[in-house]
């Protein structure tokens, strides 16, 4: 500090002449921050309305001091002095200062807010905006520390895995935060252009502990300021959440795993999704969690949906979590019905631990304590998962020719093959349930394998495999609704094509339903019945490629006599002893004659014309209200299978069909509150004809064989014709993209099919 009296004597005549520069005052960075900004009072003041009506909203208000701070400073006749008041209340709840210059260059500091966050909670802080090239663009807040770890790949499709990359533990570890702008009303989406104005942007924090952050600011390509200055380092102090323990417990008071969706007041998901690492997946809301496990918690006040599957209810139930009072929370789950109660065991055959939205490095996927999870908590008593061509090299090490360690004596996990990613793949995406050896003979990579289906399907079944084609309707596309047509279809994509051709070769056992849309499924697997094939159907969900959002949407019901076993349960898809559904409806112990389905081959013999009775146990379950979402969608749009486009108008009824040869041919309307009824129709069979029920597009039987006077089932003429273009029209597709050293056999085969077909024609009903 200057003492001597001559010494200052000289700095103030100095400064009075200009001789030296100014010295730097100390002011507050309030002061700094709003000092030159001029604004017009009047729709400044309309702005801060808004925001103080937002903060409330989000459960972040101002103090009550300063809210009467800034009423009274709203209230006052100096505007200079109204603005400065204004601004040295919300001032105090910046994290950020943002700087537009007249080029609309962007600059961003750190502003007076205490740098505090929540461990797996949000908080709510203020943006100060100076605004001086009057822009209406959006303010743009980013972050490398809020990248999503996992980037997404193709939704929607088996045809392509997503990109490589590599996603190192660094990566994991930086990428902590969870950040957004508040811009729903009342604030607005963009900027209002003026002089000043202030934000929302709200943080989350996945971890406790010190963590540091860069968040930059842009109002759109080009404005980042020159000078690199557009972004801010600010460290964190982010608080440990609470341990909420769970007690999750079935319908008979066991312990159990269960799916939880877990939202806060303002609709947060928690834990955030964006940030969430295997077992829990960064595509769903919900997380599994089993009995005595625990989530950690902001202190906050909590709603949370629990279910397990789609045979139980979805219940809520509300949680209150308190500093130093980590709370236990007891969840007992509730049934609407129990197909396993009556040996009808579930199962999706078609889920995938690798690929599409899955995350963790693309050479990996996620490992089998992480699909158990699902399987448990969709109540699935068996979960094929499939090895398939995305991180396929890493994923088969999981193959092991019998049930998973992790399986329980209810829920069996098994590693199969989907061939997809592989040199057949264009002909048609093939299942291979219950391989003793994965790998196909004279092979050492994918591309060594054929380049069409057929060799593949019979070697699988010389060892026992029971195998049929995915995602039927995928190439199958038409634009007809009716079911069944006869439109010829592209032939051109991954599904049940070259089925057309192999079924003529007895090398299909099943095609899958209920992942596709329903006519393009069951158009083919109609018309070769009617041809007298008997290939039967069988549900899957392709997760997480067309639907992500469960394991399980998809399924079959499978009737075993005994205790669950997957060699069971798989011979039970061969010989039609089954049913698809998405859950929502059930067709259990369907008869004709007393002959259960996948029994006796399920064949029934008529000595000659005659009527048959045709029973089942039946049971669907809706909301009483419906859901129009839905029901306004096309066939062709997702979820393709729904007990909802079932609904008969607003009612709760809807229709069980009995199918004959393709078509309906008598129906009885049920209530759909979950309640098991007996329904008996009685037919009438003038010729060897297949017999099935169906609640479309919801469940659907296998079917059962009426045999009149033993003559074989050629039940339409038309149907083998179709069946017979068919085979040309995939051959029109396929053969250019079969190996020329294969391309002979391939024709051979397709060959073999033209003249079974033009056999059939022959002996077919003209109708």
């Amino acid at each position: 500090m200057m003492r001597n009296p001559l010494v200052i004597l000289i700095v103030v005549v100095a400064l009075l002449i200009g001789v030296l520069p100014e010295i730097p005052v100390r002011v507050s960075s309030a002061r700094q921050l709003h000092e030159d900004v001029q604004v017009e009072l009047q729709p400044l003041t309309s702005q801060v309305k808004r925001l103080l009506e937002a903060m409330d909203y989000l459960g972040a208000p101002v103090s009550v001091a300063d809210r009467e701070a800034l009423e009274l400073a709203i209230g006052l006749s100096n505007e200079s002095r109204a603005r400065r008041e204004i601004q040295d209340v919300l001032d105090r709840y910046c994290l950020l200062d943002v700087h537009i210059n007249p080029e609309s260059r962007v600059k961003v500091g750190q502003g007076a807010a205490k740098p505090e966050l929540i461990e797996h909670g949000w908080r709510t802080f203020l943006v100060k905006v100076r605004n001086e090239a009057g822009v209406t663009a959006g303010l743009i807040a980013e972050s490398p520390n809020a990248l999503n770890v996992f980037s997404k790949g193709p939704r929607g499709s088996s045809t392509s895995p997503r990109p490589e990359q590599t996603i190192t533990d660094s990566d994991i570890r930086d990428r902590w935060l969870g950040l957004s702008m508040f811009d729903k009303p009342p604030m607005k989406p963009r900027l209002s252009g003026l002089e000043l104005e202030y934000r929302i942007i709200q943080l989350y924090s996945r971890d406790s502990g010190r963590r540091e952050a860069r968040i930059s600011f842009n109002v759109g390509q080009g404005s980042q300021d020159i000078g690199f200055r557009n972004d801010t380092d600010i460290l964190f102090t982010c608080r440990p959440a609470e341990d909420v323990t769970l007690r999750v417990l079935d319908e008979r008071g066991r312990p159990t795993m269960a799916s939880f969706i877990i939202r806060d007041a303002l609709d947060h998901v928690y834990p955030l999704q964006t940030k969430r690492l295997a077992p829990d997946f960064d595509f769903h809301p919900q997380i599994y969690r089993s009995n005595g496990e625990s989530i950690r918690l902001p202190v906050g006040d909590y709603t949370v949906e629990y279910t397990r599957g789609p045979e139980y209810l979805v219940k809520h139930k509300k949680i209150e979590v308190r500093a130093g009072s980590p709370p236990t929370v007891t969840f007992n789950l509730e049934r609407w019905i129990d197909p396993a109660g009556r040996g009808w065991y579930s199962g999706d055959h078609h889920i995938h631990a690798a690929g599409c939205m899955h995350y963790e490095t693309p050479t990996q996927g996620v490992k089998p304590e992480d699909m158990i999870r699902h399987i448990l908590g969709e109540a699935l008593n068996i979960g094929s998962v499939l090895t398939w061509g995305p991180c396929y090299y890493y994923q088969k090490q999981f193959f092991e020719g019998k049930d998973n360690q992790l399986s329980t004596d209810e829920n069996l996990m098994r590693y199969d093959v989907e061939v997809s990613g592989f040199p057949s793949s264009h002909a048609g995406h093939l299942v291979l349930l219950r391989l003793k050896d994965q790998e196909y003979p004279g092979t050492k990579e994918l591309e060594d394998w054929p380049t069409w289906d057929l060799p593949i399907l019979k070697w699988a079944r010389q060892q026992g495999a029971v195998v049929g084609f995915a995602h039927s309707g995928w190439g199958l596309e038409v634009k007809t609704d009716k079911l069944p047509h006869y439109e010829m279809p592209p032939f051109n994509g991954i599904g049940a094509n070259e089925y057309i051709v192999d079924v003529t070769h007895d090398a299909v056992d099943f095609i899958s339903t209920v992942d596709t849309p329903s006519v393009w499924e069951l158009n083919i697997w109609y018309h070769t019945l009617n041809a007298g094939f008997r290939t039967r159907i069988s549900g899957e969900t392709d997760f997480p490629c067309i639907y992500g959002e469960r394991v399980g949407l998809g399924r079959s019901y499978v009737k075993l006599d005994g205790k669950l076993s997957y060699d069971d349960w798989v011979s039970g898809i061969r010989d039609g002893r089954s049913y698809v559904s998405d859950g929502k409806s059930h067709l259990m112990d369907f008869r004709v004659n007393g002959t259960e389905v996948g029994t006796g081959g399920s064949e029934v013999r008529l000595g000659k014309s005659q009527v048959v009775r045709v029973t089942a146990r039946v049971a669907a379950r809706l909301d009483e209200q419906p859901d129009e979402a839905i029901r306004k969608l096309r066939y062709d749009a997702k979820p393709y299978w729904d007990l909802e486009r079932a609904r008969t108008g607003s009612t709760r009824e809807v229709p069980v069909e009995v199918i004959v040869n393709g078509h309906p041919v008598a129906r009885k309307s049920i209530t759909a509150d979950g309640s098991i009824r007996d329904i008996s129709f009685d037919i009438a069979i003038d010729r060897s004809s297949w017999v099935a029920l169906r609640i479309l597009p919801s469940s659907h039987t296998n079917p059962i064989f009426v045999i009149v006077d033993d003559r074989p089932v050629r039940a339409s003429r038309q149907s083998a014709e179709w069946c017979l273009k068919a085979v040309d029209q995939c051959w029109s597709q396929k053969a250019r993209r079969i190996s020329e050293r294969e391309r002979p056999e391939a024709e051979k085969a397709y060959e073999h099919a033209r003249q079974v077909y033009r056999r059939i024609i022959s002996a077919s009903s003209s109708n």
